[in-house]
Protein backbone atom coordinates (compact mmCIF):
# COMPACT_ATOMS: atom_id res chain seq x y z
CA UNK A 1 0.00 0.00 0.00
CA UNK A 2 1.59 3.62 -0.98
CA UNK A 3 2.55 5.58 1.84
CA UNK A 4 0.64 8.86 2.02
CA UNK A 5 2.09 12.34 1.74
CA UNK A 6 2.37 14.32 3.95
CA UNK A 7 0.35 17.77 4.34
CA UNK A 8 2.45 20.63 3.29
CA UNK A 9 3.03 22.75 5.96
CA UNK A 10 2.64 26.65 5.45
CA UNK A 11 6.18 28.13 5.73
CA UNK A 12 4.55 31.44 6.59
CA UNK A 13 3.06 30.38 9.67
CA UNK A 14 4.33 30.56 13.22
CA UNK A 15 6.47 27.73 14.21
CA UNK A 16 4.84 25.20 16.34
CA UNK A 17 5.52 24.72 19.78
CA UNK A 18 4.55 21.57 21.77
CA UNK A 19 2.22 22.20 24.48
CA UNK A 20 2.97 21.93 28.07
CA UNK A 21 1.35 22.37 31.18
CA UNK A 22 2.59 24.20 34.13
CA UNK A 23 0.51 23.56 37.14
CA UNK A 24 0.77 24.43 40.05
CA UNK A 25 2.50 21.79 42.85
CA UNK A 26 0.41 19.36 45.10
CA UNK A 27 0.77 20.66 48.28
CA UNK A 28 0.80 18.02 51.44
CA UNK A 29 -2.25 18.92 53.53
CA UNK A 30 -0.87 18.05 57.16
CA UNK A 31 2.65 19.22 56.27
CA UNK A 32 3.67 22.73 57.72
CA UNK A 33 2.65 25.94 56.12
CA UNK A 34 6.11 26.67 53.81
CA UNK A 35 7.45 29.99 54.64
CA UNK A 36 6.81 32.53 51.54
CA UNK A 37 10.23 34.95 50.26
CA UNK A 38 9.80 37.92 48.79
CA UNK A 39 9.14 37.27 45.24
CA UNK A 40 10.87 41.15 44.09
CA UNK A 41 14.19 39.43 46.28
CA UNK A 42 13.99 35.98 44.65
CA UNK A 43 13.77 37.41 41.20
CA UNK A 44 16.59 39.65 41.59
CA UNK A 45 18.48 36.81 43.00
CA UNK A 46 17.76 35.16 39.60
CA UNK A 47 19.62 37.64 38.00
CA UNK A 48 16.64 39.78 36.14
CA UNK A 49 17.76 42.65 37.41
CA UNK A 50 18.15 44.94 40.88
CA UNK A 51 15.74 44.77 43.53
CA UNK A 52 14.20 47.91 42.44
CA UNK A 53 13.54 47.12 39.09
CA UNK A 54 12.07 43.94 40.24
CA UNK A 55 9.66 45.99 42.18
CA UNK A 56 9.06 48.52 38.85
CA UNK A 57 8.40 45.17 37.04
CA UNK A 58 6.28 43.59 39.14
CA UNK A 59 3.57 46.95 39.33
CA UNK A 60 3.99 46.93 35.34
CA UNK A 61 1.81 44.02 35.68
CA UNK A 62 4.17 41.65 33.80
CA UNK A 63 4.41 39.13 36.29
CA UNK A 64 2.08 36.75 37.50
CA UNK A 65 1.99 34.18 39.96
CA UNK A 66 -0.56 31.24 39.60
CA UNK A 67 -1.70 33.33 36.58
CA UNK A 68 -3.12 36.53 38.82
CA UNK A 69 -0.72 39.66 38.12
CA UNK A 70 1.90 39.58 41.01
CA UNK A 71 1.67 42.60 43.52
CA UNK A 72 4.73 44.16 45.23
CA UNK A 73 5.83 42.76 48.71
CA UNK A 74 4.04 39.70 47.60
CA UNK A 75 5.33 36.12 49.21
CA UNK A 76 5.60 33.52 47.19
CA UNK A 77 6.76 29.46 48.03
CA UNK A 78 7.98 27.11 45.57
CA UNK A 79 4.86 25.51 44.86
CA UNK A 80 3.49 28.36 43.00
CA UNK A 81 4.17 29.06 39.43
CA UNK A 82 5.69 32.40 38.50
CA UNK A 83 5.75 33.90 35.21
CA UNK A 84 7.14 37.01 33.58
CA UNK A 85 5.28 37.54 29.93
CA UNK A 86 3.76 34.01 29.89
CA UNK A 87 6.96 32.37 30.39
CA UNK A 88 7.54 29.86 33.51
CA UNK A 89 10.46 31.04 36.28
CA UNK A 90 13.01 29.05 38.06
CA UNK A 91 13.65 30.71 41.03
CA UNK A 92 16.46 29.90 43.51
CA UNK A 93 14.51 29.13 47.34
CA UNK A 94 17.08 27.51 48.32
CA UNK A 95 20.16 29.66 49.94
CA UNK A 96 23.36 29.16 48.17
CA UNK A 97 26.96 30.26 49.32
CA UNK A 98 27.40 33.49 47.82
CA UNK A 99 30.48 34.64 45.59
CA UNK A 100 33.12 37.24 46.54
CA UNK A 101 35.95 38.60 44.29
CA UNK A 102 38.81 40.99 44.81
CA UNK A 103 39.59 43.23 42.33
CA UNK A 104 42.67 45.33 42.20
CA UNK A 105 41.01 48.44 40.73
CA UNK A 106 43.54 50.80 38.35
CA UNK A 107 43.21 54.82 37.58
CA UNK A 108 40.63 55.37 34.79
CA UNK A 109 37.82 53.19 35.23
CA UNK A 110 34.10 54.13 37.21
CA UNK A 111 32.81 52.31 39.66
CA UNK A 112 29.20 52.52 37.53
CA UNK A 113 27.04 50.24 35.59
CA UNK A 114 25.25 53.34 33.31
CA UNK A 115 27.21 56.24 32.63
CA UNK A 116 25.92 58.39 30.21
CA UNK A 117 29.89 59.54 28.58
CA UNK A 118 30.80 55.58 28.06
CA UNK A 119 33.60 55.64 29.85
CA UNK A 120 35.24 52.80 31.25
CA UNK A 121 33.58 50.90 34.10
CA UNK A 122 34.78 47.92 36.47
CA UNK A 123 31.43 46.17 35.82
CA UNK A 124 32.83 45.53 31.84
CA UNK A 125 35.10 43.10 33.37
CA UNK A 126 33.29 41.31 35.72
CA UNK A 127 33.03 37.17 35.04
CA UNK A 128 29.12 36.19 34.39
CA UNK A 129 26.97 34.18 37.35
CA UNK A 130 24.18 32.27 36.90
CA UNK A 131 22.01 33.57 39.69
CA UNK A 132 21.95 36.74 40.61
CA UNK A 133 24.24 40.07 40.12
CA UNK A 134 27.66 41.29 41.08
CA UNK A 135 27.61 44.04 43.85
CA UNK A 136 29.91 46.10 44.50
CA UNK A 137 31.14 47.03 47.80
CA UNK A 138 31.79 50.25 48.11
CA UNK A 139 32.92 52.76 45.81
CA UNK A 140 36.40 54.44 44.06
CA UNK A 141 36.46 57.13 42.61
CA UNK A 142 38.34 56.99 39.38
CA UNK A 143 41.31 58.49 40.11
CA UNK A 144 41.71 55.57 43.31
CA UNK A 145 43.00 52.86 42.90
CA UNK A 146 42.93 49.17 44.84
CA UNK A 147 41.26 46.93 46.49
CA UNK A 148 37.71 46.74 45.35
CA UNK A 149 34.98 43.86 46.32
CA UNK A 150 32.17 42.38 44.72
CA UNK A 151 29.74 39.90 45.79
CA UNK A 152 26.39 38.27 44.63
CA UNK A 153 25.21 38.62 48.42
CA UNK A 154 23.09 42.32 49.24
CA UNK A 155 23.07 41.28 53.12
CA UNK A 156 26.89 40.71 52.85
CA UNK A 157 27.40 44.17 50.75
CA UNK A 158 24.84 46.06 53.58
CA UNK A 159 26.92 44.38 56.38
CA UNK A 160 30.36 46.13 55.02
CA UNK A 161 28.63 49.51 53.81
CA UNK A 162 26.08 50.42 55.94
CA UNK A 163 27.48 53.46 58.48
CA UNK A 164 25.67 51.75 61.48
CA UNK A 165 28.42 48.88 61.66
CA UNK A 166 31.77 51.63 61.36
CA UNK A 167 33.45 48.73 59.27
CA UNK A 168 37.36 50.37 58.95
CA UNK A 169 38.80 51.27 55.27
CA UNK A 170 42.70 51.61 55.01
CA UNK A 171 44.28 53.54 52.73
CA UNK A 172 47.92 54.08 51.63
CA UNK A 173 48.21 57.92 50.51
CA UNK A 174 50.70 59.98 48.88
CA UNK A 175 50.62 63.70 49.11
CA UNK A 176 53.02 66.60 47.80
CA UNK A 177 54.17 68.09 50.68
CA UNK A 178 54.63 66.95 54.19
CA UNK A 179 52.25 67.04 57.77
CA UNK A 180 53.34 68.41 61.04
CA UNK A 181 52.84 66.41 63.84
CA UNK A 182 50.33 69.22 65.20
CA UNK A 183 48.54 68.70 61.59
CA UNK A 184 48.78 64.90 61.95
CA UNK A 185 46.94 65.12 65.51
CA UNK A 186 44.43 67.66 64.20
CA UNK A 187 43.80 64.94 61.57
CA UNK A 188 42.68 62.59 64.00
CA UNK A 189 40.83 64.58 66.60
CA UNK A 190 38.71 65.80 63.63
CA UNK A 191 38.05 68.95 61.30
CA UNK A 192 35.10 70.68 60.13
CA UNK A 193 34.28 69.89 56.20
CA UNK A 194 31.41 70.95 54.08
CA UNK A 195 28.94 67.88 55.07
CA UNK A 196 30.26 67.50 58.51
CA UNK A 197 33.04 66.62 61.00
CA UNK A 198 35.34 64.07 59.58
CA UNK A 199 38.69 62.23 61.24
CA UNK A 200 40.89 59.41 60.98
CA UNK A 201 41.45 56.41 63.38
CA UNK A 202 44.84 57.01 62.94
CA UNK A 203 47.56 57.85 60.30
CA UNK A 204 50.88 56.63 60.17
CA UNK A 205 53.97 58.11 58.22
CA UNK A 206 55.41 55.83 55.60
CA UNK A 207 58.01 58.27 54.49
CA UNK A 208 59.10 59.33 51.07
CA UNK A 209 61.28 61.29 48.77
CA UNK A 210 61.70 64.64 47.95
CA UNK A 211 58.23 66.59 47.90
CA UNK A 212 56.10 63.29 47.99
CA UNK A 213 55.29 61.86 51.15
CA UNK A 214 53.58 58.71 52.02
CA UNK A 215 50.83 58.10 54.97
CA UNK A 216 49.23 55.25 56.33
CA UNK A 217 45.37 56.52 57.47
CA UNK A 218 42.38 54.27 58.41
CA UNK A 219 38.55 55.89 58.63
CA UNK A 220 35.36 54.50 59.16
CA UNK A 221 33.48 55.66 57.08
CA UNK A 222 33.15 56.42 53.07
CA UNK A 223 32.00 59.58 52.10
CA UNK A 224 32.73 61.07 49.01
CA UNK A 225 36.67 62.04 48.41
CA UNK A 226 36.50 62.10 52.12
CA UNK A 227 40.34 61.34 52.29
CA UNK A 228 41.41 63.31 49.47
CA UNK A 229 39.27 66.17 51.18
CA UNK A 230 40.93 66.09 54.72
CA UNK A 231 44.36 66.28 53.49
CA UNK A 232 43.70 69.32 51.02
CA UNK A 233 41.55 71.41 53.96
CA UNK A 234 45.47 71.79 54.93
CA UNK A 235 46.36 72.85 51.12
CA UNK A 236 48.50 69.38 50.58
CA UNK A 237 46.80 67.81 47.43
CA UNK A 238 46.89 63.99 47.12
CA UNK A 239 49.11 62.57 44.45
CA UNK A 240 47.77 59.35 44.88
CA UNK A 241 45.15 57.37 46.74
CA UNK A 242 45.13 53.05 46.76
CA UNK A 243 42.82 51.30 49.66
CA UNK A 244 44.49 48.62 50.90
CA UNK A 245 42.18 46.84 53.07
CA UNK A 246 38.55 47.01 54.01
CA UNK A 247 37.20 45.40 56.85
CA UNK A 248 38.81 41.93 57.59
CA UNK A 249 39.72 41.58 53.66
CA UNK A 250 43.32 42.51 52.62
CA UNK A 251 44.30 43.35 49.29
CA UNK A 252 47.02 40.64 48.57
CA UNK A 253 50.40 41.15 46.77
CA UNK A 254 49.75 38.86 44.04
CA UNK A 255 46.87 40.52 43.17
CA UNK A 256 48.49 42.80 40.92
CA UNK A 257 46.58 45.95 39.44
CA UNK A 258 44.27 45.01 37.21
CA UNK A 259 43.70 41.80 38.19
CA UNK A 260 41.36 39.91 39.67
CA UNK A 261 40.83 36.85 42.39
CA UNK A 262 38.12 35.12 43.61
CA UNK A 263 37.59 33.97 46.96
CA UNK A 264 37.33 30.59 47.90
CA UNK A 265 34.23 28.99 49.79
CA UNK A 266 36.02 28.52 52.94
CA UNK A 267 36.51 31.84 52.96
CA UNK A 268 33.19 33.47 51.77
CA UNK A 269 31.93 31.09 54.79
CA UNK A 270 34.41 32.67 57.31
CA UNK A 271 32.87 36.59 55.93
CA UNK A 272 29.41 35.20 56.68
CA UNK A 273 30.24 34.50 60.02
CA UNK A 274 31.91 37.57 60.48
CA UNK A 275 28.90 39.14 59.06
CA UNK A 276 26.91 37.22 61.33
CA UNK A 277 24.94 36.24 58.67
CA UNK A 278 23.59 32.60 58.35
CA UNK A 279 25.42 30.35 56.20
CA UNK A 280 23.36 27.72 53.96
CA UNK A 281 23.17 24.42 55.45
CA UNK A 282 24.41 22.86 52.03
CA UNK A 283 27.51 21.15 52.06
CA UNK A 284 30.52 22.67 50.44
CA UNK A 285 31.31 21.92 47.25
CA UNK A 286 34.53 19.35 47.19
CA UNK A 287 36.86 20.75 44.52
CA UNK A 288 39.06 18.09 42.21
CA UNK A 289 42.51 19.45 42.55
CA UNK A 290 42.52 21.20 39.21
CA UNK A 291 39.75 22.86 39.69
CA UNK A 292 40.71 24.05 43.30
CA UNK A 293 44.33 25.54 40.95
CA UNK A 294 41.44 27.28 38.56
CA UNK A 295 39.42 28.67 41.60
CA UNK A 296 42.40 30.44 42.90
CA UNK A 297 44.68 31.24 40.27
CA UNK A 298 45.04 35.49 39.84
CA UNK A 299 43.16 36.32 36.03
CA UNK A 300 42.97 38.95 34.06
CA UNK A 301 39.52 40.19 33.36
CA UNK A 302 38.41 40.66 29.80
CA UNK A 303 35.59 43.23 28.65
CA UNK A 304 32.37 41.81 27.66
CA UNK A 305 28.92 43.27 27.31
CA UNK A 306 26.63 43.61 30.39
CA UNK A 307 23.27 41.42 30.74
CA UNK A 308 20.26 43.80 30.20
CA UNK A 309 17.67 44.07 33.22
CA UNK A 310 14.26 42.08 32.45
CA UNK A 311 13.09 45.71 33.12
CA UNK A 312 14.58 47.16 29.95
CA UNK A 313 13.75 44.42 27.46
CA UNK A 314 10.78 44.77 25.95
CA UNK A 315 7.39 42.51 26.68
CA UNK A 316 7.63 39.24 24.71
CA UNK A 317 5.06 38.93 22.26
CA UNK A 318 3.43 35.38 23.09
CA UNK A 319 1.89 35.09 18.61
CA UNK A 320 5.72 35.59 17.75
CA UNK A 321 8.38 32.87 17.08
CA UNK A 322 11.52 32.41 19.44
CA UNK A 323 14.27 33.21 17.07
CA UNK A 324 12.70 34.86 14.63
CA UNK A 325 14.55 34.18 10.96
CA UNK A 326 16.01 37.34 9.55
CA UNK A 327 16.13 36.75 5.65
CA UNK A 328 19.04 38.92 4.44
CA UNK A 329 18.47 41.55 1.97
CA UNK A 330 19.49 41.76 -1.99
CA UNK A 331 21.19 44.72 -0.71
CA UNK A 332 23.02 42.88 1.88
CA UNK A 333 24.16 40.13 -0.29
CA UNK A 334 27.40 40.79 -1.83
CA UNK A 335 28.34 39.38 -5.04
CA UNK A 336 31.77 37.71 -4.86
CA UNK A 337 34.27 39.19 -6.19
CA UNK A 338 36.29 36.80 -8.88
CA UNK A 339 40.38 37.23 -9.39
CA UNK A 340 40.95 39.16 -13.16
CA UNK A 341 43.91 38.94 -15.42
CA UNK A 342 45.36 36.13 -17.04
CA UNK A 343 45.16 32.09 -15.82
CA UNK A 344 48.75 30.71 -15.23
CA UNK A 345 49.28 28.15 -16.86
CA UNK A 346 50.49 24.59 -14.98
CA UNK A 347 54.08 24.09 -15.93
CA UNK A 348 56.75 20.97 -15.56
CA UNK A 349 58.45 22.56 -13.35
CA UNK A 350 55.53 22.73 -10.97
CA UNK A 351 55.14 18.67 -10.42
CA UNK A 352 56.54 16.97 -8.09
CA UNK A 353 60.08 15.27 -8.72
CA UNK A 354 60.01 11.78 -9.14
CA UNK A 355 61.55 9.69 -6.32
CA UNK A 356 65.14 8.74 -6.10
CA UNK A 357 66.12 5.33 -7.59
CA UNK A 358 67.24 2.58 -4.93
CA UNK A 359 71.09 1.89 -5.67
CA UNK A 360 70.64 -1.44 -6.60
CA UNK A 361 68.75 -0.03 -9.31
CA UNK A 362 71.11 2.43 -10.56
CA UNK A 363 73.55 -0.06 -10.23
CA UNK A 364 72.01 -2.67 -11.90
CA UNK A 365 73.47 -3.69 -15.35
CA UNK A 366 76.89 -2.35 -14.76
CA UNK A 367 79.62 -5.22 -15.61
Amino acid sequence: MARPFKTQRDPQAAPRRPKTSFTKLAQDENAPPEPTQRLHKLLALAGLGSRRDMEALIASGRVTVNGAPATTGQGVTQFDVVRLDSRPLRLPFVAELPQVLIYHKPEGEIVSQDDPEGRASVFDKLPKVKNGKWIAIGRLDMNTSGLLIFTTSGELANRFMHPRYEVEREYAVRIFGELTEGQMLQLKEGIELEDGPANFDSITAQGGEGANHWYQVVLREGRNREVRRLFEAFQLPVSRLMRVRFGPVNLPPRVKRGTMLKLEQKEVVGLLEWADLPVPSAPLRQLTQREKLKATAVFVPKVRKQRVSALDRPPRDPSSPDKPYRAKSDAAKKPVARKTGPRRVRQSSDLAAPAMQKKSDRNRGRG
